[in-house]
């Protein structure tokens, strides 16, 4: 039952956008596919499906991870957050707001990931330079922006946040 060796089902019980999850998957099913196909989560976006663009970008346990490289049966006993949410829960309607604002999410097929990442950057509390926040985000791929506007809107978040948090 629970062999993710073979081609069993697996019981899983997890946190989803903040809701409990219990299902039965198969043991080699992907969460990227778990998520768009039998959840209709389509926010998770799949491109290169080997962990390399950074589309399919998922928080679990408040952790930036490539859900096309993760098992649905390794979420068990986790906390996962997709961009639906995310957005829903209000957590990135600043960096959304910044993204429109700065048109860093022009054709936003990697915007989900790109936003996931961010939000994991900006939960830190942490102020960070341009060239960190270039590093941080250097796992995701943009094809449209040359990512100058992505990095601008994430500094300006981190900016009014830092701003904020000093008011305080």
């Amino acid at each position: 039952m629970t062999d993710l060796v073979g081609h069993e089902d697996v019981d899983i019980e997890a946190t989803l956008n903040g809701k409990p999850l219990k299902r039965r998957v198969k043991a080699r099913q992907h969460l990227a596919d778990f998520l768009r196909q039998e959840l209709e989560l389509t926010g998770t976006h799949l491109g290169c499906e080997h962990g390399i663009c950074g589309a399919c970008t998922v928080l679990i346990d408040g952790r930036s991870v490539r859900s096309c490289l993760t098992l649905a049966a390794q979420i068990s006993g986790k906390s996962v957050d997709t961009i639906e949410g995310l957005s829903q829960s209000g957590r990135l309607a600043d960096l959304q707001k910044a993204f429109i604002e700065r048109n860093a999410a022009q054709c936003g097929f990697c915007s989900s990931g790109m936003l996931l990442t961010a939000y994991e950057l900006v939960s830190t509390g942490e102020a960070a330079s341009r060239a960190e926040i270039r590093e941080y985000l250097s796992g995701n791929m943009c094809r449209c922006t040359g990512y100058h506007a992505i990095i601008d809107a994430v500094e300006a978040v981190i900016a009014a946040r830092t701003a904020g948090a000093r008011q305080s």
